[in-house]
């Protein structure tokens, strides 16, 4: 049994990982401020702590003991990023030193931080490997990439191991209706529970890869375990493969129209070979599995 801490725990990916974790034996501690989490979806199994990673001295005590951070805890929204560069920042950046600080003082032995494909931009080439020169298109892009090097940075100085996984795409039960991790599932999900037409933008020929939820907190789990990192190394957490908004909208089933185009990526594409070498990870659910889970989760809400 191990002792992990996950920041963000109340939200989409960190009570999905905290459940796993409970799952496999271990004892978890939930840090989260509420701002997009839920109470619903704290495991009653982890001990929670409701307290802001941008204050040190709030959030310090509860990470002694503790062997694993699963650092998740952002305000994961492109818009805001752009309307509050400074509100975000703080949170994502200053609150992640502050997680780092933390860790590093109470001698953590591995810090799994949550990184974001926002990071690479209108990535030029598919599938996109991370040794391509990250060009962010929001400020919430360049935050998600400043904490790779921020947890590179207390690898190499301080000798406390870490991670960096860069998600694409997530998708899943407790998946968010807003923010930066809303996906285009999550809004016809929405749109068709209204009796709204499904709004596809431009033709939906552009593509995302979709990466199931289970899959990337089976990769966290590796990550904290894998022999071969902890020197803060980045790799892609993607399915490998990637599908069609008009795609989505077929697995739906709605009726839809098609609005003006918006500047976005046409395409994210993740090459996984380095999670596969580096953590033996690679993901298992497919997209029609996947989708029909998160309907079946979607339509069983109140």
């Amino acid at each position: 049994m191990s002792k992990c801490l996950v920041t963000g725990g109340a939200g989409f990916i960190g009570s999905n990982l905290t459940d796993a974790l409970i799952q496999q034996g271990d004892e978890v501690t939930i840090i989260d401020n509420l701002s997009t989490g839920n109470k619903e979806n704290i495991n009653p199994k982890a001990t929670f702590v409701e307290a802001d990673i941008t204050n040190l001295e709030q959030i310090k005590p509860h990470f002694e003991g503790v062997e694993f951070v699963f650092h998740l805890a952002a305000l994961p929204r492109v818009q805001l990023s752009i309307e509050e560069p400074i509100e975000t920042h703080n949170a994502n950046i200053n609150g992640t030193l502050n997680v780092l600080v933390a860790a590093k003082d109470a001698k953590v032995k591995r810090f799994m931080y949550t990184a974001s494909s926002s990071a690479y931009g209108d990535a030029e080439i598919m599938p996109t490997k991370e040794d391509q020169l990250p060009m962010p298109m929001s400020p919430y892009g360049l935050h998600k990439y400043v904490g790779e090097h921020y947890a590179r940075l207390f690898s190499m100085l301080y000798g406390m191991e870490s991670v960096s996984l860069r998600y694409f795409n997530v998708y899943g039960p407790r998946m968010a209706f807003s923010g930066a991790y809303c996906t285009v599932i999550a809004v016809f999900l929405q749109q068709k529970k209204q009796g709204k037409e499904l709004t596809i933008t431009g033709d939906g020929t552009q593509t995302r890869d979709f990466t199931y939820v289970s899959d990337v907190v089976n990769a966290n789990i590796l990550a904290s375990k894998s022999k071969k990192v902890g020197k803060g190394e980045v790799m892609n957490i993607g399915a490998g493969d990637n599908h069609s908004v008009n795609e989505v909208a077929e697995k739906i089933n709605s009726p839809s129209i098609n609005i003006p185009p918006r500047i976005e990526p046409h395409d994210t594409l993740a090459d996984i070979s380095k999670a596969k070498d580096l953590l033996d990870w690679k993901p298992q659910v497919d997209f029609s599995e996947g989708m029909k889970k998160t309907i079946e989760w979607f339509e069983g809400l109140k």
